[in-house]
């Protein structure tokens, strides 16, 4: 099977990261566009891996609070997208190029998962988050985002396919939303998270339409189209009653908020049930939001980005009368991707931060939160690869996939605490 990929130019330069409280930090940036076109080969199922963990050899890296140990869990894998982790211990981890890998005591197993859907792998395409459903312990339903080939099967826009997993194979498996979208195979978001309630959201992309001419007529600002959007279903695909625009008119009802460029960081906080994203900016503007119902986001009319290579203007300005600003944001951008809010144990200073993964940034950016606020930003695990997702494990460890940029093995490795301080 032929898979084709794009690589992201190196580009370094400094960021500055900006809150609504006006704080900032520097370190060193690419970007998250994806440019030159590339074919590879790729050999399924070829690589076999062993959890290491070398508590004993790891070197101890410092924080403001805790000390801790990156451990490899999984390596050898292919662009790993996202994690979910499985009752008894097993963890299910999505490749990019179209593969649902399982690990099972400790082993990275050699065959995929059969059952995934077929996906479009071109540009930033592919398999992308897999969740559980909240009570998959029961129903063993599993739900996967991708690139859903569409028209010739040269295109592609975001869907959600929901399959059950029994036998370590994907059964059953149907498309419960399939976004109206088009455009580049770029820019599909793809993140997914339950809420306290059962609701399922879901991010969804610009499809990096161009930002230009009528900013007020950019699909984004468009919502009788999925472009830009955040949209909330019930477990099976249906549109919930109370959604914001139900019933009206030259409207799509699935849509909860609107005015997004390219959302790849999704988590919901089980204590609060508020809803936050982070999208990547273009040449800077990457942003943290807290996503409520009906209101519009901007992109494009405001945000704090340029335009790459040329660094002219984009936006309007960076601030409207209804149009919410970021709860914090960075200029340019560490290209946003993966986010979770620590609840656990096993970090306890830590519980309550917003977790940022950074792509171009190869770092953890750890938000400190007062409310709704952001009130301090510390850099983790910086220069380690691009930082695809962050999760919590049941037992309160923190998981992180790394991807790298020439789509060459990288590993999902865990965060080990080495004493607090």
């Amino acid at each position: 099977m032929v898979y084709r990929k794009s690589l992201d130019p190196e580009g370094r330069n400094l960021y500055s990261v900006g809150t609504r409280l006006g704080l900032t930090s520097q370190a060193a940036k690419g970007d998250e566009m994806v440019r030159t076109p590339l074919k590879v080969f790729i050999a399924v199922g070829l690589l076999l891996s062993v959890v290491t963990p070398v508590v004993g050899q790891a070197p101890v890296l410092r924080s403001a609070n805790h000390d801790y140990r990156v451990v490899k869990v999984a390596d050898g894998l292919i662009t790993p997208w996202s994690m979910a982790f499985l009752p008894g211990g097993d963890m299910l981890i999505t490749e990019r190029p179209g593969r649902l890998r399982l690990v099972r005591n400790g082993v990275l197993r050699m065959a995929p998962i059969e059952g995934v859907p077929e996906v479009l792998v071109q540009g930033q395409g592919g398999l992308f988050d897999v969740v559980l459903h909240p009570d998959f312990e029961s129903n063993r339903l599993v739900y996967l985002t991708y690139a859903k080939p569409i028209g010739d099967g040269s295109a592609a826009t975001t869907a959600i396919a929901r399959g059950r997993f029994e036998n370590d194979r994907l059964t059953d498996v149907e498309d419960i939303f399939v976004a109206e979208t088009q455009g580049r195979p770029g820019h599909y978001g793809g993140r997914l998270a339950f809420d306290e309630e059962g609701y399922l959201f879901v991010t969804v992309g610009e499809r990096q339409a161009p930002s230009t001419g009528d900013l007020e007529a950019h699909p984004a600002q468009d919502i009788s189209n999925h472009h830009g959007t955040v949209i909330r279903l019930h477990d099976d695909g249906r549109v919930p009653f109370d959604n914001p625009f139900v019933g009206e008119a030259d409207v799509l009802p699935e849509i909860w908020s609107y005015g997004h460029r390219n959302p790849q960081g999704l988590a919901i906080h089980p204590e609060t049930g508020d809803i936050w994203i982070t999208e990547h900016g273009p040449q800077g503007g990457d942003e943290l939001n807290l996503v409520l119902p009906r209101l519009n986001y901007g992109w494009p009319v405001i945000g704090y980005g340029v335009n790459y290579r040329t660094g002219s203007a984009i936006h309007e300005g960076t601030l409207r009368d209804g149009i919410e600003a970021p709860t914090h944001f960075w200029v340019p951008s560490i290209a946003t991707s993966g986010l979770m809010i620590y609840t656990g144990n096993v970090f306890p200073a830590w519980r309550g931060s917003i977790f940022a993964g950074g792509l171009a940034g190869q770092q953890i950016a750890r938000l400190v939160m007062d409310g709704q606020r952001v009130v301090h930003e510390e850099t983790l695990l910086h220069g380690m690869g691009r930082v695809r997702d962050i999760r919590q494990s049941p037992d309160g460890y923190i998981y992180v996939a790394i991807e790298s940029r020439d789509g060459s093995p990288t590993a999902v490795v865990r965060l080990e605490p080495a004493g607090a301080r």
